[in-house]
């Protein structure tokens, strides 16, 4: 843990990370977005062409989770959104399977399935991570889909539904929260991880999405699956302890799937962060060039004024969800919600910017000649997943209140 206070001036090393992922979003990423957004379809050669330069890959993310400032991967988020948010989500969204595997699993169980989730740059593999489900967004305390232990086989049969899954059926390997005592709602949950090609995992649904199109996103049908014990996230024994403590009245710690959204949440504020950046900067420069009345628009207070606002709320989202890092990374406890704050924060700029955007550029920037109007449909998902706004905004509400606020 470091002693020194937060300070945002990135060290050389992540510079050069920023810099090198930038590059790659540049001339990789960028060029292809509006082809994938149209096919809707997981970009696998911009995933393969990650993975050959190492970027798509368990070393990379495990070095910039790492990173002693906790601003590594979030840098390299930004940058990689600001290329394309969908082909981004399909590069990184294996993380957030990663990041439900290493908040609750042994360390057999990182060694053995976290390099399954990446696979190799020749065979390159998908992870997933199963929370929601149609009767349980939001609600994470609604969750159906059932863990029941066979004491004669040491399996866990489970069963149920999950739904806007990213990579859910395509992935080698799933992640599944899933409730073994439904009475204890929340505190009654465990995770699981279910291996390649088991038995009774299906694909269901693949959703037809306004924005982040190239990402792909499904339905995840759990039909009588059968995994060995060692499949339980942090194993039979901690888990037995915990639901004993809870009966008891006693404190359960952290839910499975609000500690992996917890530590997730700066890391999908960057992605933001990203796409609101790349329609300010495609605005900007817009209005640097475009001529009406024989001048450049930026000329206009109107434009340049708003221009001004959407800089300002850029710089607000980034240095929120840099601090936010920062202090997950070492070990300040979100006393003030700082990582809601800081989703919520990024996750509105990047609607509002995007919108913006669509504005200074006019009926051109209603039209697919500019990207910006994919930028806006991008956006919109982030204040909906991983916690809607009115979620990140009821977390904050209880933490500066200390109150029960429902």
């Amino acid at each position: 843990m470091s002693d020194t206070g937060f300070c945002p001036e990135l060290s050389g090393d992540v510079r050069e990370v920023r810099d090198w992922v930038h590059e790659f979003a540049r001339t990789v990423v960028r060029p292809a977005g509006a082809e994938w957004d149209e096919r809707e379809e997981t970009p696998w050669p911009v995933i393969q062409e990650a993975a050959k330069i190492g970027l798509y890959s368990l070393d990379f993310f495990a070095q910039q989770w790492f990173e002693p400032s906790g601003l590594g991967l979030i840098v390299a988020f930004e940058e990689l959104f600001w290329g394309d948010a969908g082909i981004g989500l399909s590069i990184v969204g294996t993380g957030l399977a990663a990041a439900a595997l290493s908040a609750s699993g042994t360390s057999e169980q990182m060694g053995l399935w976290l390099p399954e989730m990446f696979g190799t740059p020749d065979d390159v593999k998908l992870g997933a991570f199963c929370a929601s489900e149609p009767d349980a967004g939001s609600d994470v305390g609604s969750i159906r889909t059932r863990a029941v232990y066979d004491e004669a086989s040491g399996d866990w049969i489970l069963n149920g539904v999950k739904t806007w899954a990213t990579n859910g059926g395509i992935a080698n390997v799933h992640v599944v929260v899933a409730s073994v005592d439904p009475a204890l709602g929340t505190r009654g949950q465990a995770s699981f991880v279910v291996p390649p090609g088991t038995p009774g995992l299906s694909m269901g649904q693949k959703f037809k999405k306004h924005g982040i199109r190239a990402s792909h996103t499904a339905e995840v049908v759990l039909d009588n699956v059968r995994l060995p014990g060692s499949c339980l996230l942090g194993g039979k024994e901690k888990l037995d302890a915990r639901l004993a403590r809870v009966r008891e009245g006693g404190r359960s710690g952290e839910q499975a799937a609000m500690r992996t959204f917890e530590t997730t949440r700066p890391s999908v504020a960057a992605m933001a962060v990203g796409i609101a950046r790349a329609a300010f900067e495609y605005a900007r420069d817009y209005a640097r060039e475009r001529e009406q009345f024989g001048r450049k628009i930026g000329e206009n207070q109107a434009i340049a004024f708003l221009l001004a606002d959407m800089a300002t709320r850029v710089d607000i989202a980034r240095l929120m969800t840099w601090r936010a890092a920062w202090m997950a990374r070492n070990g300040r406890s979100f006393d003030q919600a700082e990582g809601s704050m800081c989703k919520l924060v990024a996750g509105e700029t990047a609607v509002w910017v995007t919108e913006q955007a669509i504005q200074i550029l006019g009926g051109a920037g209603y039209t697919r000649e500019h990207p910006v109007e994919r930028f806006h449909r991008d956006a919109k998902i982030y204040t909906i997943f991983e916690g809607t706004s009115e979620i990140q905004r009821l977390i904050i509400g209880r933490a500066v209140t200390g109150l029960p606020v429902r």
